[in-house]
């Protein structure tokens, strides 16, 4: 059973950073195979996409957070981060990572979720 657990998230004022977390297991194929995403979704709002990593460690991400936001992945670990940096109340939201066998910024193309972790920044 494929599981992804996010951890990292919490309470902050405008302007701080937050290290977000997900930890990876079950999967069938090497985890150094999958490309790794971070979408959003804040209240009211649809989920967005944030970030992706891909096996080769490049890089993409949505203009909002652009300059702001840093994925990274650690094979080893099996394990992927956003690091979030400039925190806005904007970017309140509940975060979630995601795995697929392919690159892409499109919910519809992961077929792997973590459950989520809420990041609320207050002004």
């Amino acid at each position: 059973q494929v599981q992804l657990v996010e951890s990292g998230g919490g309470l902050v004022q405008a302007g701080d950073s937050l290290r977000l977390s997900c930890v990876v297991s079950g999967l069938t194929v090497s985890f150094s195979n999958y490309a790794l995403a971070w979408f959003r979704q804040a209240p009211g709002k649809e989920r967005e996409f944030v970030g992706v990593v891909n096996r080769a460690y490049s890089t993409r991400y949505a203009e909002s957070v652009n300059g702001r936001f840093t994925i990274s992945r650690d094979n080893t670990k099996k394990a992927v981060f956003l690091q979030v940096n400039s925190l806005k109340p904007e970017d309140t939201a509940v975060y979630y990572c995601a795995a697929s066998s392919t690159t892409s910024t499109k919910e519809e193309h992961f077929p792997f979720w973590g459950q989520g972790t809420l990041v609320t920044v207050s002004s």
